[in-house]
């Protein structure tokens, strides 16, 4: 696995134990609806994802964005989809969403790397 992938995989699974072992209630709730959110509904799984993806990048979260590129890339999203669809969030989020655009693109290509 490319270093990028399991870096930020190692450290969200990490991180992700604790925060649920701290018992909190609220962030439980939130844990667990972001996890039914994305569950198979009238829009299909990889159609989710690429929403959350686009969402991501427009609200500059990395994390987030690589949680979905990978997510997305794992469902059969292609490069041209997941392209099309970071164009989209690139021009409703403006040119500060470019450095996340440049992040996306070597995340996607480290996933890639992993053939």
């Amino acid at each position: 696995m490319s270093d990028l992938v399991k870096e930020f995989n190692d450290y969200r699974s990490r991180m992700n134990v604790k925060l649920l072992a701290d018992n909190n209630k609220i962030v439980k709730r939130i844990f667990n609806l972001d996890t039914n959110a994305y569950a198979e509904g009238a829009l299909d799984v990889k159609t989710k994802e690429l929403l959350g993806l686009v969402a991501s990048a427009v609200l500059r979260c990395d994390d987030c964005v690589k949680y979905h590129l990978e997510t997305s890339y794992k469902e059969g999203v292609t490069k041209e989809e997941m392209m099309e669809a970071m164009g989209i969030a690139t021009l409703v989020g403006g040119t500060i969403v470019v450095p996340h655009l440049r992040r996306a693109y070597e995340f996607w290509e480290a996933l890639e790397e992993q053939k």
